[in-house]
């Protein structure tokens, strides 16, 4: 059906000055990734072009500046050092729209990796737990490579690709990168509790991975027809299906289904989402467009930040200047629920840093970002409980969530507000 070639011999196509993409998250095609990497004596100004990536990433090492530049368009921890190290870059763009950025060739792509599944009797692979911006780049760049592993997960949805569509085969069997889950503590567990009671029954949810959003879900098993439409998820939504509790009956668009463009967790994910027809897997311009997400009636987009001023703008992205992460879909889903009928948009953080520093701000750090501008955010969550901004006044405002701040900081924070701005 189709012909293999070594890890070696298939990315022989990649050149210097080339922009190659990397397919994102769990799905990332490691095998053809270190292959790459071992020519850098004989490339010079590759681009790597790349969402959130799990696992490895020599070509992140600076001392392979000259070979590789890292051009992250979200900020993951493995190639966090490049934008100090001089062999990175951020590209800050919507996850709706990075799809685009290829379509039209603001980002002009000559070779996708990718990481599918071995093909049907009819030649279609998956691109298995993540899509995201991957369909555009194989559209549009000139050479696909793609790295087919039986352990791939075969998705439904939009990331059925056939054979034709890809350049070169290489076949490999290796298990793919787990994201473990830990108990949330108990600060995160009154976090979730103060979220969960915002979820009204037939409500549909947006959330990411980590201990927050584990905490919501475990206190929605008496919820009854949620519906699921996230940019990710990972195991906290397994038992919830399997209860009944997300069954999606309720959606207003792709309705007995939990939609997402990729996933990422522990093998029992992994093989809960193999051939499931309940799982859907669509592009970012898809699950991220806001006109599609408002179609869901109480559309519940539940989001983190690094930070939050009294006036409500949330930093997500940085840290003062120091980028840290990225845009991602905060604001399409934001903007999404907001306009939802019954939708909530939520930012819940906890009240202060570990190091006990106040993440309630009289002003964001000189440089730092706002991702979700204060006309945006409706509710702000912390384990001192729920600031409900929208329609509120900047006073109301700096008032609630002076409230929801840690004890020991409330009194400087509303000092310093006041000296600051004098009202």
């Amino acid at each position: 059906m189709y012909k293999s070639v070594s890890a070696e011999e298939a990315v022989k196509v990649i050149k210097s000055n080339n922009k190659v993409y990397i397919q994102a998250a769990a799905a990332v095609p490691q095998v053809l990734i270190n292959a790459m990497t071992a020519r850098h004596e004989e490339l010079k100004n590759v681009q790597i072009c790349q969402l959130h990536t799990e696992g490895e990433a020599p070509y992140a090492n600076p001392e392979l500046k000259d070979s590789f530049h890292v051009n992250s368009f979200f900020i993951g921890k493995n190639v966090r050092h490049t934008l100090t190290a001089g062999n990175g870059s951020y590209t800050p763009v919507f996850l709706s729209e990075l799809p685009l950025l290829f379509k039209r060739n603001i980002v002009d792509l000559q070779v996708a990796l990718i990481h599918v599944s071995i093909p049907d009797k009819h030649g279609y692979c998956s691109l298995g737990v993540s899509i995201e911006a991957t369909l555009a780049a194989i559209e549009n760049a000139d050479y696909v490579i793609a790295q087919v592993n039986k352990q791939m997960p075969r998705t439904h949805g939009a990331g059925i690709i056939h054979i034709s569509e890809i350049n070169a085969f290489v076949e490999c069997d290796e298990p793919l990168p787990v994201h473990g889950m830990s108990e949330p503590t108990e600060l995160e567990n009154m976090i979730g509790n103060h979220v969960a009671g915002l979820i009204e029954d037939r409500s549909t949810l947006q959330m990411g991975i980590g201990n927050i959003p584990n905490a919501v879900l475990s206190r929605l098993t008496n919820h009854r027809d949620l519906g699921l439409h996230t940019e990710m998820f990972s195991d906290g939504v397994i038992d919830l299906i399997l209860k009944d509790v997300i069954n999606g009956n309720y959606k207003g668009i792709n309705r007995g289904r939990a939609l997402t463009t990729f996933l990422m967790g522990s093998k029992r994910l992994y093989d809960y989402v193999d051939d499931n027809p309940f799982i859907e897997m669509r592009a970012s311009n898809y699950t991220n467009d806001v006109a599609i997400i408002r179609q869901n009636p109480k559309m519940v987009a539940i989001n983190s930040a690094i930070e939050v001023d009294v006036t409500g703008q949330v930093c997500a992205d940085s840290i003062g200047t120091r980028m840290y992460s990225g845009v991602g879909g905060q604001m399409d889903f934001i903007r999404g629920a907001s306009l939802s009928e019954g939708g909530k948009a939520i930012i819940a953080l906890p009240s202060t840093t570990k190091s006990g520093i106040s993440r309630i701000v009289p002003t964001l750090k000189p440089g730092a970002g706002v991702v979700t501008t204060r006309s945006h955010v409706h509710y702000v969550v912390t384990e001192y409980g729920i600031a409900n901004l929208y329609g509120k006044t900047i006073k109301e405002r700096v008032k609630a969530l002076v409230n929801i701040a840690h004890p020991d900081h409330k009194e400087l924070i509303d000092k310093q507000y006041f000296e600051m701005i004098g009202y």
